[in-house]
Order: C-alpha cells, then sequence, then structure tokens
C-alpha cells in the first residue's frame, strides 16, 4: 500500500474518532434497501459520508450515505448505510476506501449484503441468499493490485474470503428463526443497467445464482486485511429470459425492505455468537 494511500486512510480515521471514540469488532455495509437494517442500531454517531474526509458522497437509489456508529445489542459496530459502486464513476480504491478504515478501526468481522436479481428459478424475490463463491464480470483493476506493491500483494483466492464458518452459522440462525435462506455464486457486474437476456441465459448456463452490481471489490479487500465475511445478496426478483418484464430501483427497494428483518436476524445472530464464544475462551 503505497504512503499517499495509508494517508488517506488515516485521515478518513482520524475525521471519524473525532465524533465516535467507540472501537467495533464488527462492520456491516448494507445494500440497496437495506439501509433500515441501520435503525436498529443504538447510533451514537451518525455522520453523513460527507463530512468525513476522504469519503467518496453515494449517488445511488436507495443508499442514505451514512456512516452510522453505535451499538447493535450491546455491540459496538460500524455501519455504511449505503455503499459506493464503480458504476458511480469511483476507482475501486476509493469504492473500498471505508473498508481499509474499518480495518484501521480495530473490526475483525464484516457483513456484507447487496440487492441481487435472482436467476436460479429456486429463489423468490424477499429471499436472502449467502455467497460462497462469485464471478467478477467489473472489467477493473483488482484491489489488491492497486492498493499494494509488488512484494507485499496477498496470495488467495477470493472465494476463500466468504467464511464456512459463519455461512454454517447463518444458516443454523435462519433454521432456528423459521425462514429460507439459501447460498450460491454471485456474479458482480459493472452496471448500472440490468442484464439483457442474452446475458441472463449466459449466467444461468455459467451456474450462477445471483447478479449484483457490487460487493466483489469489498469482500477482496477485507480478505486481504484478515477480515472475516459473511455476504448476503437480497433477491429482488427472479429473472426469466424468455418473459423478461422491467425492473425498477423502487421495486428492488420494496423487496430489499421485506428481506430487512432477515439480514437483521442473520447479522444480530451472529454478533451474538462470536462475542459469547469469545467470553468462554
Amino acid at each position: 500500500m503505497n504512503a499517499d494511500f495509508k494517508t488517506l486512510i488515516a485521515e478518513s480515521v482520524e475525521s471519524i474518532a473525532s465524533r465516535w471514540d467507540g472501537s467495533p469488532r464488527f462492520g456491516i455495509v448494507l445494500g440497496t434497501g437495506a439501509g433500515i437494517v441501520a435503525d436498529h442500531i443504538q447510533a451514537e454517531a451518525t455522520l453523513p459520508y460527507g463530512s468525513i474526509a476522504n469519503f467518496p458522497v453515494s449517488t445511488a437509489t436507495g443508499h442514505k450515505g451514512n456512516l452510522v456508529c453505535g451499538t447493535l445489542d450491546g455491540h459496538e459496530v460500524v455501519a455504511m448505510q449505503g455503499r459506493f459502486h464503480l458504476y458511480e464513476g469511483y476507482d475501486v480504491d476509493h469504492a473500498t476506501l471505508p473498508i481499509h478504515v474499518m480495518h484501521a478501526m480495530g473490526v475483525e468481522f464484516l457483513f456484507v449484503s447487496n440487492a441481487a436479481g435472482g436467476l436460479n428459478p429456486k429463489m423468490d424475490s424477499g429471499d436472502v441468499m449467502l455467497i460462497d463463491s462469485h464471478v467478477d464480470f467489473m472489467n477493473r483493476t483488482s484491489p489488491q493490485i492497486s492498493a499494494a506493491p509488488v512484494m507485499q500483494r496477498p496470495s488467495f483466492r477470493s472465494d476463500q474470503a466468504y467464511d464456512p464458518e459463519l455461512i454454517e452459522a447463518a444458516h443454523a440462525i435462519a433454521r432456528h428463526a423459521g425462514f429460507a435462506l439459501h447460498q450460491g455464486v454471485y456474479a458482480a457486474m459493472l452496471g448500472p443497467n440490468y442484464e439483457t437476456r442474452a446475458e441472463y441465459r449466459f449466467l444461468r448456463r455459467m451456474g450462477i445464482d445471483v447478479a449484483g452490481m457490487s460487493t466483489v471489490p469489498e469482500v477482496n479487500v477485507a480478505a486481504a486485511n484478515g477480515i472475516r465475511v459473511l455476504a448476503m445478496s437480497i433477491i429482488t426478483n427472479v429473472a426469466n429470459p424468455d418473459v423478461l418484464e422491467s425492473t425498477s430501483g423502487e421495486e428492488v427497494i420494496e423487496a430489499a425492505q421485506v428481506a430487512a428483518p432477515k439480514l437483521k436476524s442473520i447479522v444480530s445472530g451472529l454478533i451474538a455468537q462470536i462475542q459469547a464464544q469469545s467470553a468462554s475462551e
């Protein structure tokens, strides 16, 4: 990581620390429509992205653009209420700057959510899928290449970023709560347009379960920094390429709001389990 980028991270951390002195172990990234999960956080500081040094501004529909700092069920967390996309014109380093900042703040676990179009016919709108691997079609520079000198580049396979123990624990939480929880492969598309019929057919033949426009850069940066990750896709619609219907940003937000209680249940349950396990060690 070059000195200039380290300086950007340090300045962002200092900007947050001047208004919140917490030491969060848990980070949360809330995608389109899922920002209402942040309403369950007992906020001690709500910082608009524009007020944080070096942070970009979130322009996507359904992204409030706040960093919410406080406690969730008594445990310190820092949550992004909206994210930054490459299609908004940001380079990968700036789009993933908050993940670097979370790491510098002490975050060890990252819960990432996104809104995604379903390709697997077994899924329904409002369902949640745990990501266990991805295919990256974003056609952009890898964050570990752009932010790290040659001799310090991490060597890992990206699907190793999706923590199998967290995935297993999330399934147990969903079974106990009584809601369906899928698991599968995420395709990261650059966007901002939705996929064509031909693209949907191509992705389905590749074994892709859902397609979205985010998450992979953030997951790669988290993994490169040793952060354990659980990534979740909210299924906002299930595409049938033979009878393809139009999709609006408002419909995506509505479906995400249906799934938000499931996300909250998973995140709260995992945090409680991790903290209890740490206390017993």
